[in-house]
């Protein structure tokens, strides 16, 4: 069986790029993951599932969402 791709593309075609996690990602798989892109975008892949889907974003994009993150905009998603 083949997974659909519904959102973002698939990681595979991002061969060559270096993924980044957290060292806070525990050891258990729940880690997201981050490539930077030629052009300046940044790819989000969830470390479970390499092959994809990966979500690209501009670095503005990124920029406002960690903004947010430290802000705690955001503390109702995990509290």
């Amino acid at each position: 069986m083949t997974e659909e791709i519904r959102n973002g593309i698939s990681a595979a075609l991002l061969a060559g790029v270096t993924w980044k996690k957290s060292a806070r990602s525990g050891a258990v798989g729940n880690c997201v993951e981050l490539a930077r892109l030629d052009g300046g975008g940044i790819a989000v892949r969830n470390s479970r599932f390499p092959d994809g889907p990966a979500l690209i974003y501009t670095r503005a994009e990124m920029a406002a969402f960690l903004a947010g993150t430290k802000d705690g905009e955001f503390d109702d998603f995990v509290g």
